[in-house]
């Protein structure tokens, strides 16, 4: 697989780095917000815990923006790192129109 030219952001890392740190929101006023343990919000941002349907609809809630999105940057996240971890098997794999005729 070709080296990625933008490093695999997890969404916690956008979290911090383009929401909390410009609006001087803390991860523990975050969390109180939105009603989570901060620890969950601390996972989030350290990229240890992903962004579920709950915390999504939250975060949204709290952001005025739409809960979807940040389901897609989890769900982009994710689908990387298992391309990362199963290209040798994906570049074996002959596409169904090259064998079908």
């Amino acid at each position: 697989m070709p080296q990625r030219e933008v490093p695999l952001a997890h969404p916690g890392e956008i979290l911090m780095q383009e929401w909390l740190t410009p609006m001087g929101i803390s991860q523990y006023a975050l969390a109180k917000a939105i009603g989570v343990p901060p620890r969950r919000i601390n996972e989030i941002v350290q990229g240890k815990r992903a962004i579920t349907p709950d915390t999504a609809l939250r975060l949204a809630a709290y952001f005025g923006c739409e809960a979807q999105s940040w389901l897609n940057l989890q769900n982009h996240y994710d689908t990387e790192l298992a391309r990362q971890r199963i290209e040798p098997t994906l570049s074996n794999i002959q596409p169904y129109h090259l064998f079908s005729r």
